[in-house]
């Protein structure tokens, strides 16, 4: 199942993709007016039962996509979680995974501009592969971790790099306002049985600059699960956004940054692609 998150007539949901067109969940499965309250009331079956025989309330195309989870209580990234990012970088690989969060009004849905900001032209791309908890945990074992799992996404994790370097700590590059996006959709994890098998692609203006496999992950998604959630209880429609492989802007000869009027784009197999425009800030 492919759930969104949407607006459609000037009302903000969540449904399902079926037959190119929404049906409309959000419509139908009250008290749940969000796609991370279905998944805090435990009611993805129940979803499923309706997708299955309801009809589409809106083509697809006429759907405005907001971020797969607007509003997550935690969106936690990994750093330096591909063993070709870090050579590139020049650093070398940590024992224990590099975690730096961002903030949910930093992400954009699918098909919706981000946002070059005026005070910096260093604007980078990361492809990623994203994870939502469906099922909520505290210390979970490794061996459990993917029992914790609603699903999977893109994320392009944009990133101001000069701005990043500002100080040891990666934060004040991770989360201008309006600078990542985070879709097109949740694919549950009934599609995607193991996430270690994914191939990840990165595009600018049409052009290859990321391409990697799922299996090339440091640390992989259960031990990242259970090593975060040993420092705090993970919930329903949080979301962990799983490092980003190397060809990254910054690290070109010349640097290759993007810029108002470019398409980006992120696909990974069993999910689709999230693609964007870049605009400049307003002056």
């Amino acid at each position: 199942m492919k759930l969104l998150s949407f607006v459609a007539g000037g009302r903000a949901s969540f449904g399902a993709v079926k037959d190119n067109g929404v049906v409309d969940l959000g419509a139908r499965m009250a008290p749940c007016a969000t796609l991370r309250q279905l998944l805090e009331a435990g009611r993805l079956g129940e979803a499923a039962k309706i997708v299955a025989s309801a009809a589409p309330d809106h083509p697809l195309d006429k759907v405005t996509f907001a971020p797969v989870i607007p509003d997550p209580g935690k969106i936690i990234c990994v750093g330096l979680n591909y063993r070709d990012h870090v050579a590139e970088t020049g650093r070398t690989v940590t024992e224990k995974p590099a975690l730096f969060v961002r903030f949910p009004c930093s992400q954009v849905g699918h098909l919706q501009p981000i946002v070059k900001p005026k005070v910096s032209d260093d604007f980078d791309y990361e492809g990623e592969l994203a994870l939502v908890i469906g099922k909520q945990g505290r210390h979970i074992p490794a061996g459990h971790a993917l029992d914790h799992i609603a699903g999977y996404s893109c994320y392009n994790e944009g990133s101001i790099r000069d701005w990043q370097r500002h100080t040891s700590q990666f934060l004040s590059g991770k989360t201008f306002a309006d600078s990542g996006s985070f879709g097109p959709w949740l694919v549950t994890t009934d599609e995607i049985p193991d996430p270690s098998k994914l191939t990840l692609r990165t595009r600018l203006n049409g052009a290859v600059v990321q391409d990697t496999t799922t299996d090339l992950l440091i640390t992989g998604i259960p031990e990242l699960i259970a090593y975060i959630s040993t420092i705090c209880p993970l919930v329903p429609g949080d979301v962990i956004v799983t490092g980003t492989p190397g060809g990254v802007g910054a690290k070109r000869t010349p640097p290759l940054w993007m810029r108002p009027g470019d398409t980006v784009e992120v696909e990974i197999s069993g999910i689709g692609t999230l693609r964007n425009t870049v605009v400049a800030e307003p002056a």
